[in-house]
């Protein structure tokens, strides 16, 4: 070899299978002497590029004769090349039958090598090792395929023709727009006990036509898409926003069907292929095949993982999953490549669609070599000085593989989009509808969506605001709103000043901000002002009278801290008066009957968060956790304070919330909160915990969805709320159902609670009357000795978004307004 400086050897062609002509995918392209390859594509189809002067590749593959063909030094070579199986079939796992005979696990030799399989696993995981180090380098591709023609010829389009490649679906040649790509290189470092993991960004390239989509984790999503960490040892493989039963879980041989299908020599090396199908097509499983060593470590050599037709994921077409494995010396196997390709679309089969795939390459293992003991007191997480800045040659010494000349493409094909004027006004109307904000310079206007709302105390309600963002100023900013409601005639507003002592906006994380706020505005007692804040377009319709209304004059000063580990906290000083409207009166409980025009309070609040090991997707208005095993607890303390500006009454109100997601396989998952409270001071109703309720069609998670607004007060409650997710578990069995793809839900929550004398009008003096039902109104109560109770059952993926949920009372049903029956809505569409 000559590495001669600006010399290319250049191969490209296709790999067919000797005997069938059948083109061969995944096949190993490697230049002898070097560290460059690549593999075949789905039709066969490879490139690969090098520096310098090369003379011979070779293409291998399990099960496969190798292959070594000279090429021309420096010179673009074109090479048709044909394999010959080299696979070997035994007596011992021959597989003959007259018949078909039924399946049994009992007496089938493919099962009891799966056992073996499952009992060696954590022998054969890489985290067996007490330390364990590696590189990673990680590739993204996103690009939409077959766009209407319609669409390419159109004038508005035919600017951007320059972005077009092409891609083979068979014999057929579809229209290809590479929308996202990216690179990245790691050091991974893992301690087993304590356990700690620490992964290291070093580099990293990003091209990105999706950035009118605000959200500064797009690859954290797709990485949760593609599968962040595939290992075919676990129980449970997360892709594709689900669980999947790994073939080789514990309870594996519950679900899928196993069959000895041949075995391969290696070299010196036996190894078993087994090929596995679910029991059931709907169920969220597996199918494919996995190559099993024969020298009593039952490791999986490489494993490739398929879904079916039936599996109830919406809008895929197709998901292929290719893992291999290199033996170490310890005679383990470890992963040396993860490749995941999925496709999806609107429509299954044809139409425009999304075609991604996530590559991983691992390399340069280190067993049992420990770090000096400070180094594992680091972040999971760390990212090097300069990171976004390697250039071109280090891409090229550390990338493990060539790029392919459509890849190779993207970088400078999308830096020249970025520059042209149509293309970013484009990208401003999009940013605008997605994000809910429209830019002007360092100034956007919005949020879009709530320009215009409706309640039956303001009656069409219009509303204008706007931020500013860094482009102004890295450490001020400013964020308010103005809005009028036509029947009430009122003006609201909210003016906000955010001081950022980390120089990010208080929309990303981690925020490190002092905040100023003074706000004017409508709301519904125990709602946290949600109906009009939010805007939500099904929350302006409501079943039911809304007859409790607020207006809150609201000064705030906070300090917001969130520290890398996702621990937060929240420290503030509110100056809130609150004053009755609608048929909500506030009224004294002395004889006199005195009414009560403003409620004042001053206090002093904590709030106090932790979500480990959390994943966000951060968005232009709210940051999106994505949900994992591990909990999120939330501790909220309030103090009241007499005097101070105004206030009116000392009290300590505590507000404890857990949530944690448990995951039950294929049985989908539960989500679980519990809730709990309590109020030290004697305080009227307005400042008791109000339990929150929903009179709005659409479901909400955390609310009460048959009480109705301020039915319920308490000054201390302990509650529970679940949802289980079957994920079509049961649904996907039933006969002509389960081609709809449906999916189950049942809901439930228990709230306990109570009222104590002195905070109950009832009994003691000094404090304001309960609303009374009647004009329309549901009148309010203290929680009593026996707890509020509402459960549901949900169909869900409905035309895949829509929810109903038929959610039944099951006491104090005697209150008037209350309702035992009800069927809300919810609108999300997800895979």
């Amino acid at each position: 070899m000559n590495n001669d400086a600006g010399v290319f050897t250049t191969i490209k062609g296709r790999v067919t299978d000797v005997d069938t002509h059948h083109p061969l995918p995944l096949i190993n392209v490697k230049i002898n002497g070097s560290r460059y390859g690549t593999v075949t594509d789905q039709q066969g189809d490879f490139y690969l590029s090098a520096p310098g002067s090369y003379n011979r590749v070779t293409f291998s593959y399990v099960g496969y004769q190798p292959v070594t063909k000279s090429i021309a030094p420096g010179k673009d070579n074109v090479l048709n090349v044909s394999m010959h199986s080299s696979q070997t079939q035994l007596k011992e796992v021959a597989i003959t039958s007259g018949k078909k005979k039924r399946y049994r696990n009992k007496g089938n030799p493919a099962v009891d090598l799966i056992r073996e399989v499952i009992n060696h696993k954590e022998e054969n995981r890489m985290t067996s090792a007490d330390y364990l180090q590696y590189e990673q380098y990680e590739r993204i591709n996103l690009s939409f395929v077959d766009i209407p023609a319609a669409l390419i010829n159109n004038r508005f389009f035919k600017m951007y023709k320059f972005m077009l490649d092409t891609v083979r679906n068979g014999e057929k040649k579809q229209a290809l727009l590479p929308a996202y790509f990216s690179e990245k290189v790691f050091r991974n470092y893992y301690r087993k006990s304590p356990e700690k993991a620490i992964k290291i960004l070093v580099a990293q390239k990003e091209a990105n036509i999706l950035k009118f989509i605000d959200t500064a984790g797009v690859d954290v999503y797709l990485n949760r898409l593609y599968g962040n960490t595939i290992d075919i040892y676990a129980n449970n493989i997360f892709i594709i926003t689900n669980q999947f039963l790994s073939p080789i879980a514990d309870h594996a041989p519950d679900f899928y069907k196993f069959f000895i299908t041949d075995t391969i020599r290696a070299g010196k090396n036996k190894l078993i292929e087994i090929s596995f199908t679910p029991r059931n097509q709907g169920d969220l499983l597996f199918e494919g095949k996995l190559l099993v060593t024969q020298d009593g470590h039952f490791a999986v050599q490489s494993c490739e993982l398929k879904v079916n037709k039936h599996i109830n994921i919406n809008f895929m077409r197709s998901l292929q999953i290719r893992l291999d494995f290199l033996p170490f010396l310890n005679g383990r196997y470890y992963l040396s490549k993860s490749d995941v390709k999925a496709d999806f679309g609107v429509f299954k089969n044809k139409g425009f669609g999304v075609n991604g795939e996530r590559t991983v390459v691992f390399s340069n293992y280190l067993l049992n070599s420990a770090l000096p003991e400070v180094f594992y007191k680091g972040k999971d997480l760390q990212t090097v000085p300069d990171a976004d800045n390697p250039d071109t040659a280090y891409w090229a010494q550390h990338r493990p593989d060539t790029l392919t000349a459509q890849q190779a493409r993207v970088y400078p094909r999308i830096s020249r989009l970025e520059k042209m004027p149509q293309f970013k006004r484009a990208t401003w109307v999009a940013a605008t509808l997605t994000g809910g904000y429209a830019s002007w310079g360092p100034v956007q206007l919005g949020p879009v969506g709530s320009f215009f709302s409706y309640d039956s105390e303001e009656g069409p309600r219009f509303q204008i605001g706007g931020r500013t963002t860094p482009a102004l100023s890295k450490t001020l900013y400013f964020e308010g709103y103005a809005a009028y409601g036509t029947r009430d005639k009122q003006i609201k507003y909210d003016l906000s000043t955010y001081i950022a002592i980390n120089k990010t906006a208080f929309y990303r994380f981690p925020n490190d901000y002092f905040k100023l706020t003074y706000q004017y505005d409508i709301g519904v007692p125990g709602q946290n002002f949600s109906i009009i804040n939010q805007q939500a377009a099904v929350s302006s319709f409501q079943s039911g009278t809304t007859a409790y209304w607020i207006y809150n004059r609201t000064f705030k000063a906070e300090y917001v801290k969130d520290f890398e580990n996702h621990f937060s906290y929240n420290l503030a000083f509110r100056n809130w008066d609150q004053r009755a409207a609608g048929r909500l009166v506030y009224q004294h409980n002395s004889p006199d009957d005195q009414i009560v025009d403003h409620l004042r309070t001053s206090e002093v609040d904590l709030g106090l968060r932790y979500a480990p090991h959390e994943q966000i997707l951060q968005g232009t208005v709210y940051r999106r956790t994505i949900y994992s095993k591990y909990p999120i607890l939330y501790l909220q303390v309030n103090h009241g304070i007499k005097g101070l500006f105004n206030g009116s009454y000392n009290y300590t109100t505590l507000g404890l919330n857990i949530f944690k997601r448990f995951y039950f396989s294929q049985l989908g998952f539960a989500d679980i909160t519990l809730l709990g409270g309590y109020l030290n001071g004697k305080v009227p109703f307005p400042l008791l915990s109000i339990s929150p309720a929903n009179q709005s069609i659409a479901y909400d998670p955390d609310a009460y969805n048959q009480m109705t607004y301020l039915e319920f007060v308490s000054d201390h409650y302990a509650g529970l709320n679940l949802t289980q997710s079957f994920n079509g578990f049961f649904l996907n069995k039933i006969p002509l159902i389960e081609h709809l793809k449906w999916r189950e839900y049942l809901t439930g929550k228990i709230l306990f609670g109570g009222l104590r004398n002195e905070n109950n009008p009832l009994y003691s003096s000094g404090l304001y009357n309960f609303p009374v039902a009647g004009n329309g109104a549901n009148g309010t109560y203290a929680l009593g000795s026996k707890p509020y109770i509402e459960a549901g059952v949900g169909i869900g993926n409905i035309f895949k978004f829509l929810r109903i949920d038929g959610i039944k009372r099951f006491n104090y049903l005697d209150h008037p307004g209350a309702s035992r029956y009800g069927i809300k809505l919810s609108f999300n569409p997800d895979f």
